[in-house]
């Protein structure tokens, strides 16, 4: 296994100035950090933050690891964990791994190597070789919203395919058949989920999801955009759109604008994840709304009975359909 002392040798340098370099130490000349960048690259070397994260004092520090800061939803959800954690007396460093696993990995290793007590993750992917180290340490950890299959770590997140059941059963009531999504990334599980939730629910009212209706966005708001003017463009356009995030909606609504749609008059537009904004859009948008703040406090407890040495079960709560007037229903139903 190679070492620090081997990237050291390579580069022909200290290893005290490696550990600045892995570190970001703002005091390295910039030859000296591509030397030491390269050799780690060419010999494989990975910082044993696993290792350097046990302690036997705790800080009262948690970490957070979000997919997106600017995702209204991981916004307040990272709102609820603060809230929460300070509740019981624990301070919060949170890492925006901006859809990036590489940004990721870095922010986990960053917190692990600061002796935080415990790590609150939503994945961007379902491979961080960083989270998996950490999780075969040891390291209490939860995942919220996102999780990554086949690692024993609890999860705290919203099943919301009945929410997405009920969607369907709603257009189809409102006489909409040729329904489209916009899907996130196949490689997390909401990505995955929602597709298949919006597949089965179309299947169980006869309804067909051909490939030409199936984008693949990533959960920004550029792929909204993207996917909506391909299915504009079809000689058979979609009479729904359904975005499986809230940014890809807002997406999908500029560019219908941009065409001189008008929704839900021209087409009928969704979202996953409702958010404040979408009250005042015009009009209003159909969303499935997520528990967010539960989910946090609910994340928060079950990282903290881990720190402090009790068992943590998963969490699966319900995500619920907020009806409003983008599909050209009245306003005001939950279901």
């Amino acid at each position: 296994m190679t070492s620090i002392k081997d990237v050291a040798s390579h580069a022909g340098v200290s290893v005290a100035t490696v550990s600045r370099v892995l570190n970001d130490h703002p005091a390295v000349r910039p030859d000296t950090r591509s030397r030491v960048l390269t050799a780690v690259t060419q010999l494989g070397y990975r910082p044993n933050a696993v290792a350097r994260s046990l302690r036997t004092h705790q800080t009262r520090t948690l970490g957070l690891v979000i997919s997106d800061v600017l995702n209204p939803f991981f916004t307040e959800l990272a709102r609820a964990v603060e809230d929460a954690a300070r509740e019981r007396g624990y301070s919060v460093i949170i890492g925006n791994a901006d859809e990036r696993a590489a940004l990721q990995e870095h922010h986990v290793r960053t917190l692990l190597e600061r002796r935080i007590d415990g790590l609150l993750v939503s994945p961007t992917d379902g491979g961080n070789a960083m989270i998996r180290d950490a999780a075969a340490a040891g390291t209490p950890m939860v995942f919220v919203d996102r999780w990554i299959r086949g690692l024993d770590v609890p999860v705290v997140h919203a099943d919301g395919r009945g929410a997405v059941h009920d969607l369907v059963a709603h257009l189809h009531a409102l006489g909409h058949r040729r329904l489209a999504i916009i899907g996130g990334p196949s490689e997390t599980t909401t990505g995955d989920e929602r597709v298949a939730a919006f597949r089965a629910a179309l299947d169980a009212h006869g309804l067909p999801l051909p490939p030409e209706y199936t984008g693949q966005g990533d959960f920004q708001t550029e792929s909204g955009r993207r996917e909506t003017a391909a299915f504009l463009d079809l000689p058979e356009p979609p009479e729904v759109v359904f975005a499986a995030d809230n940014l890809m909606a807002l997406g999908a609504m500029d560019e219908l604008r941009r065409r001189g749609l008008r929704v839900p008059h021209d087409i009928a537009l969704a979202a996953f994840d409702d958010i404040p904004w979408f009250l005042h859009t015009d009009p209003p948008i159909t969303a499935i709304a997520q528990p967010t703040g539960e989910l946090g406090h609910r994340a928060v407890e079950a990282l903290i009975n881990l720190v402090e040495g009790r068992s943590a079960e998963s969490v699966t709560l319900t995500a619920r359909l907020v009806t409003r007037r983008s599909c050209g229903e009245s306003e005001g139903k939950n279901r």
